[in-house]
């Protein structure tokens, strides 16, 4: 928990919240829910407003009706009686706006004022762009020439994933970006950093005397990280196409996760420290340097039709808006090294796919084994300590250890303890985005990735991606259902390890159809 964390846990002074895309999946299904969880929580008094921005006409009171339709479907709280409602729905306010057009951002202005007289807001604004990353150059350029970041006081901006499609297209879209706002206004959001489990590594590790002392290359063999879907593309087609596993998942999520792990202690629990060493895994992370190097240490796979659990499955090319010659991947599995002091040497296995048999996304920290020659190693099979981080959907930490066998005679067998974090919370667990919009209202920028986070990022897949150019030779197909290409389980068997089984895979049942 950062300095920030513990000094406020109320949104005190208020502030206007703008949802550009307001009529969007996005919006209905998490930003409107997590906006209502932290009015339900107490986090935001009353002196907020919230204005919906898209080009489809609505009234206030249609546009309330939406958001009352999207918290009643997927919002955790429930609302309670009609006055309640009444009193949060107030707060919302829509606005039609093309915004190709400076004009609309000028009326935009006179309605936020309007807004923060009513409800006593000094100024405060937040932009969220739950839009496609080629429109924010312009809706940031409108905002400053439409008179809407002329406040007394803070505006920030906050945007979604993807962040360009290569370093190239990164650098030009923060260029634009930062014409018009800092780079300390700028909240690049990645949902996973806003999870329960992926902030709960921090505090595993540097709060825990037993883990890290043991946190490095002398006592860890491998790191395993592995997100996996259930579903295909579904009506995102069209941009999956272009983005592929790389750029969808990995980009992002997955090295977000890795740096978790990775990073070094940071000086202060102050959000600039915590990104620092951040920064500087990404810098460590050895590159590939051609493509026998990717085609060594990177698999990519594509799922064909199959079956699960008893329904047919089509395959990638056969979904809605996909090239039916697509050499996209929608499967990708690689061992990516740390090249610096602590984990010189410990590989980081990866995998992520789409149309796998179980949604889950788990970090298996696998200990080196004690030694085989003596003592109960020269008598028994001692299987490796785990620590097991459960991130999605059920959160949890599960460890296992070795122990004498009940009632055998000087037997070993594998114990777990588990922790289970749903089964203790529930449905009241936070969602991400709660966490996030409260964290960007509040100017911490902990959990969003700077700019020099992103750049690293993309100047790393970016080899891969470039070794991939021109040929689809190493695209191997998968039937969907099941854990993808056998060439990931190889890339693991050549170092003498396997990929651990993640939470509900023993109940799998794939079938080639």
């Amino acid at each position: 928990m950062t300095e920030m964390q513990n000094q406020e846990t109320v949104l005190s002074e208020g502030a206007v919240f703008y949802i550009f895309g307001a009529t969007g999946d996005l919006a209905r299904r998490k930003l409107f829910p997590a906006i209502y969880s932290l009015y339900r929580e107490g986090k935001l008094t009353e002196n907020f407003a919230v204005i919906g921005l898209a080009r489809r006409p609505r009234t206030n009171d249609e546009f309330r009706a939406d958001v009352r339709a999207s918290i009643d479907e997927f919002c955790r709280y429930q609302v309670q009686a009609d006055e309640d409602w009444g009193q949060f729905a107030k707060h919302f306010e829509y606005k039609p706006l093309d915004i190709n057009h400076v004009d609309g951002f000028r009326e935009l202005k006179i309605q936020t004022e309007s807004l923060e007289r009513e409800f006593n807001i000094p100024g405060n604004r937040l932009f969220y762009l739950a839009l496609a990353p080629e429109l924010f150059g312009g809706v940031s350029r409108n905002l400053r020439d439409g008179g809407m970041l002329e406040t007394e006081g803070w505006s920030r901006l906050v945007i979604e994933k993807p962040f360009g499609y290569d370093l190239k297209s990164a650098e030009k879209l923060n260029e634009e970006l930062r014409s018009v706002f800092k780079e300390d206004q700028i909240y690049r959001i990645d949902h996973y950093l806003g999870k329960e489990m992926v902030q709960n590594i921090e505090v595993l590790r540097f709060a825990n005397a037993f883990f890290e002392p043991l946190w490095n290359n002398k006592h860890i063999a491998n790191v395993q990280i592995s997100m996996s879907e259930t579903v295909g593309v579904e009506e995102r087609g069209g941009y999956y196409d272009q983005a592929g596993a790389l750029r969808d998942m990995v980009q992002n999520h997955m090295l977000q996760m890795l740096t978790m792990i990775a990073m070094e202690p940071p000086s202060r629990l102050h959000p600039e420290d915590i990104r620092d060493e951040k920064v500087k895994v990404l810098r460590s992370l050895r590159q590939y340097m051609n493509a026998d190097e990717v085609s060594n240490h990177v698999v990519r796979g594509q799922y064909a039709a199959g079956q699960h659990r008893g329904k047919d499955l089509p395959g990638y090319r056969e979904e809605e808006k996909v090239n039916p010659v697509s050499d996209t991947e929608t499967y990708l599995a690689a061992r990516v090294f740390v090249d610096n002091f602590r984990w010189a040497g410990v590989p980081f296995y990866i995998r992520t796919g789409k149309r796998l048999p179980v949604k889950t996304t788990e970090v298996v920290v696998e200990f080196k084994s004690m030694p085989s020659n003596v003592y109960l190693g020269s008598k028994h099979k001692l299987e490796p300590n785990l620590l097991v981080i459960r991130v999605n959907p059920m959160e949890g930490i599960y460890v296992r250890i070795n122990g004498k066998t009940p009632g055998a005679e000087g037997g070993i067998t594998p114990l777990a303890m588990d922790f289970c974090q749903s089964c203790m919370i529930g449905i009241n667990t936070p969602e991400a985005y709660e966490r996030l919009i409260f964290d960007a209202a509040r100017g911490d920028s902990t959990y969003f990735t700077r700019w020099d986070e992103v750049a690293a990022a993309w100047a790393f897949v970016d080899r891969i991606a470039e070794a991939w150019q021109g040929t689809n030779d190493d695209l191997q197909m998968y039937p969907a259902g099941s854990w993808g290409p056998e060439a990931a389980d190889q890339l693991l068997q050549q170092d003498g390890f396997h990929w651990w089984p993640v939470n509900g895979q023993e109940e799998d049942t794939v079938i080639w159809k």
